[in-house]
């Protein structure tokens, strides 16, 4: 790999170098905010002490982005239409990459400043969908055809849902363990504790569940927003560099030969499913000539032709380091199209249940060399967020421990808070779904606050709200300019 990126304009490879060093300063910014909420808890809690925690939540973070998988970064990529992803040039990458890391870094800094628990996941994909919005204006193409929409509501609503369940659930914990051990030392703020039982820790069982919950939420942030960073460094290399990363260069003969031989079954799939399939994928109306398709755009009514060029390129081949970097690329549009076009006819709701499964089947095994991550990608982003952790911690940590409610927080309702979004955010991850750990935690927080009686302060509350309302349009707003004005200079 050293010695292909070798071969490459100096000019391109310094770009290369900068976009990589932009994404791992988002991530390391991220851990000012996200990774910062996983400790806050425990650290307020004095159930670990600060160097310990976030050690120690580096390290889960680390395991669950190395073991999390690759879902959630292809959701954040696939935010962007099947379009602007095959048709991505170096040029054209450079400028989207840095429109929207500019975007979100600038946002992501100065609510940090403020101590302001914004979220980085409504960050990103607002900087993504600008790109996206921006790409559209500039290329007079329908705004509807600029984003992925579908994928844009379904993470909307994650974003939406989590944070309220979040709410209801932490809220409803606490009030379970209120009701079932009313007079546990639970109960107590550790402030409290210290001053009548002159102690600093919480009680041991206390204790262990504190921590062994905040691990739980790093794994589980490592696993949701690691990959995040993930998709990102994805997005910049395809981008900038795509004929080296298009496809995975490590795929065994056997990947491939499944990639194939899933093109050759989805066809299969089809073509028993003519009659009601046959109009919009103008079965049998087509040219399958084994040549290369200039595909520009991804239409249904291209597929059988789209099969028959996939197969052709892949006949014999056993390593994708036997293509060439052309026609990689040109394997990676098929894919990517095929791929769309499955998605949308099981939309359609006109293949049998069983046959839908085969092909969501399908759909996996068409994508299992084009979605991956190698592993100093991972490595990468594991230690940006560890390190953006021991580095700007404390300004959410106080606002998380003692700003959201009136009185400062019980151990019950860190708990409560912890295994909540622990929860929340691991559901989420088994659907590939992008939630925001800081709403999650924030909102679990206010909610055991609310079921505490304690009350909420107003003016921490009310900045939260608003940062939670104003990021994704703010952040999509300044990446539509940045793309827009990027975009002039180059030209």
């Amino acid at each position: 790999m050293l010695e292909l990126l070798a071969q490459q304009n100096a000019w391109l490879l310094a770009g290369l170098a900068l976009a990589l060093a932009f994404v791992l300063f988002f991530e390391f910014i991220n851990g000012f905010h996200d990774t910062a909420n996983a400790v806050a808890t425990v650290i307020y809690t004095k159930a670990m002490s600060a160097h310990t925690a976030v050690i120690l939540s580096g390290i889960f973070n680390f395991l669950g982005v190395l073991l999390g998988g690759v879902g959630v970064a292809y959701a954040i990529v696939h935010l962007l239409p099947v379009e602007l992803l095959i048709n991505v040039n170096s040029a054209q990458g450079l400028i989207m990459v840095f429109a929207l890391l500019a975007a979100a870094i600038t946002w992501n800094l100065g609510t940090w400043y403020f101590g302001i628990p914004a979220s980085s996941s409504h960050t990103l994909i607002g900087a993504i969908l600008g790109v996206g919005i921006g790409n559209a204006l500039i290329s007079d193409i329908s705004l509807m055809d600029g984003v992925n929409w579908s994928k844009a509501i379904e993470i909307a609503i994650s974003l939406v849902i989590s944070p309220v369940a979040g709410f209801i659930v932490a809220a409803l914990l606490l009030l379970a363990l209120k009701r079932w051990l009313p007079l546990s030392k639970m109960h107590i703020t550790p402030e409290r504790r210290k001053e009548s039982k002159g102690k600093k820790h919480p009680p041991f069982r206390n204790r262990l569940v504190l921590v062994a919950s905040a691990l739980a939420v790093s794994f589980v942030h490592g696993s949701n927003d690691g990959q995040k960073g993930i998709g990102l460094i994805m997005l910049v290399l395809i981008g900038i560099v795509p004929g080296l990363f298009v496809l995975d260069l490590g795929s065994t003969r056997y990947q491939i030969e499944r990639t194939r031989d899933a093109a050759a079954y989805l066809n299969q799939l089809y073509q028993s499913n003519k009659e009601a399939l046959g109009d919009y994928l103008a079965l049998g109306k087509q040219s399958q000539a084994n040549e290369p398709l200039a595909l520009l755009r991804c239409e249904p009514k291209q597929t059988e032709a789209t099969i028959a060029a996939l197969r052709n390129e892949l006949k014999g081949v056993g390593d994708y380091a036997e293509l060439s970097a052309e026609k990689r690329i040109e394997v990676r549009r098929y894919l990517l199209c095929l791929d769309d076009t499955a998605k949308k006819v099981g939309k359609l709701g006109l293949l049998p249940h069983r046959e839908q499964s085969d092909l969501n089947r399908l759909r996996k095994d068409l994508t299992g060399t084009t979605e991956y991550a190698p592993f100093w990608v991972i490595l990468a982003v594991a230690l940006a967020l560890g390190i953006g952790t021991m580095v700007g911690w404390k300004r959410v940590v106080l606002t998380v421990g003692e700003k959201i409610g009136k009185r400062g927080m019980t151990y019950a309702q860190g708990m409560a808070a912890q295994i909540t979004a622990a929860f929340a955010i691991g559901v989420a991850n088994l659907f590939s779904l992008p939630v925001s750990t800081t709403h999650v935690l924030s909102s679990g927080i206010a909610g055991t606050m609310i079921a505490n009686r304690s009350g909420l302060q107003g003016g921490t509350v009310r900045n939260i709200l608003l940062a939670w309302l104003l990021t994704l349009p703010i952040a999509t707003l300044l990446a539509v300019f940045l793309y827009w004005f990027a975009t002039l200079f180059v030209g």
